[in-house]
C-alpha cells in the first residue's frame, strides 16, 4: 500500500516526534551553554569593577594622579614605589612628559599632581584660574642642571657667556677651537648642541638662566625628548654638548664646572645645588589644584618628611630638608 498500515503509520509519527523532541533537546542544550558562556564572560567583566566600585566606598581603593617633568619622573616613581609601603590602599600612578604636561593637566583637571622643573608661567596661571583653579606651589627638592660633554673632552670649565654664545640664538661659537679646546681624535670640531623639547621645564630655565626670558636657542640644535637621552647622546658624540639634571650622570661623560660670578668654576653636585652656589641650580616643584585635603595631602606630607626626602637624596638630587 501507498501509505502503509495504520500500524506503520504509526511507527513513522512515533520515529518522527523522537527526531523532533531529540533535535529540539540538542538545541536547548545549545542555547543554555551559550548562555551560561555569555554569563561567565559577562561576570568576568564586571567583577572588576564591581570590586572597584565596592573599594570606593569602602575607601580601599584610591589613586592619585601624578604627572609633568622629565627630571622628576625617576624620583616621583620610586616615591610611589615606597608609598605603598606606607599606604598600601592608595596608588600613585605616575607619568612623565615634561612640566607643561603636568601642568596643562593639572589645569585641566585630569591630574592630582603636576610635577614640575621650572615655575608656572603667568599665562598658565591666568588659565588654572579661569578654570575655576588656584594652584599651589610645593617645592620639593634643588637639582644641578648639569653641563654634560664627552668623556675625551678636555675642557676644564664653562661661563655663562660662553654656555649662551653656543646656545644662544645670537651667539657666535660654532666650533670648539674657538672656545680654545681641540678634543683628541676629532677631525671636525663642530659643537654638537644637545637641547631638551620646548615643552621641558628642563629647557625653559636653562634658557631663562643662561640666554635670559626674552632669549631664543640657535636653531640646529638638537632637541631631545628626555633627560636620559641628552647624556646618552654627549657619551656617543665627541663634539657634543648638553644639559641635563644632575641625576642623569654616568662615568661614561664629563661634567663641566660652570663659573660663579666671582669666576670660580663650581662642580655641580647635591650640596650645591642645595646651597645654590652652583649657577645653575633650581628648585623642583609639584603643584596641586588649590590647598590639598585627604589622601593627596597626607602623600605630600609625606615626600617632604624626612623619609621621603631622604629617597630624593638617593636619587641624586639635593632635600628641601637637613637629612640626618
Amino acid at each position: 500500500m501507498l501509505f502503509g498500515t495504520r500500524a506503520d503509520r504509526e511507527v513513522r509519527e512515533d520515529t518522527s516526534l523522537e527526531g523532533q523532541s531529540n533535535f529540539w533537546g540538542l538545541h536547548q542544550d545549545k542555547t543554555l551553554q551559550i548562555k551560561m558562556k555569555f554569563n561567565t564572560a559577562l561576570a568576568a567583566l564586571l567583577l572588576p569593577i564591581v570590586i572597584l566600585s565596592c573599594g570606593k566606598a569602602e575607601g580601599r581603593a584610591k589613586m592619585i594622579q601624578n604627572k609633568g617633568s622629565d627630571t622628576l619622573v625617576n624620583v616621583a616613581q620610586a616615591w610611589s614605589e615606597n608609598y605603598r609601603e606606607v599606604n598600601p590602599s592608595v596608588a600613585i600612578v605616575v607619568g612623565g612628559g615634561g612640566s607643561g604636561t603636568g601642568i596643562s593637566a593639572m589645569i585641566n583637571g585630569t591630574v592630582d599632581i603636576a610635577n614640575a622643573s621650572r615655575s608656572m608661567k603667568e599665562s598658565e596661571l591666568a588659565a588654572a584660574r579661569a578654570n575655576g583653579i588656584d594652584p599651589i606651589e610645593w617645592i620639593v627638592g634643588y637639582d644641578a642642571l648639569a653641563v654634560y660633554v664627552h668623556a675625551d673632552n678636555p675642557i676644564e670649565s664653562i661661563s655663562l657667556e660662553q654656555l649662551a654664545s653656543i646656545y644662544g640664538e645670537h651667539g657666535e661659537a660654532t666650533t670648539w677651537s674657538e672656545l680654545g679646546i681641540k678634543i683628541p681624535g676629532l677631525n671636525d670640531d663642530k659643537i654638537v648642541r644637545v637641547s631638551r623639547q620646548n615643552n621641558s621645564g628642563t629647557y625653559a630655565y636653562f634658557r631663562d638662566t643662561v640666554l635670559g626670558k626674552e632669549g631664543k636657542y640657535k636653531l640646529g640644535t638638537l632637541d631631545m625628548h628626555g633627560s636620559k637621552d641628552v647624556v646618552d647622546l654627549c657619551e656617543k658624540t665627541p663634539g657634543a654638548i648638553g644639559y641635563s639634571g644632575l641625576a642623569y650622570a654616568t662615568d661614561h661623560v664629563r661634567l663641566v664646572p660652570v663659573l660663579d660670578s666671582n669666576g670660580k668654576p663650581v662642580i655641580p653636585t647635591v650640596a650645591t645645588a642645595a646651597d645654590r652656589t652652583y649657577p645653575i641650580a633650581r628648585p623642583l616643584f609639584m603643584y596641586t589644584a588649590g590647598q590639598p585635603e585627604g589622601d593627596i595631602k597626607l602623600y605630600l606630607d609625606w615626600i617632604l618628611s624626612e623619609e621621603g626626602q631622604r629617597i630624593i637624596l638617593n636619587k641624586g638630587y639635593a632635600p628641601v630638608i637637613d637629612i640626618k
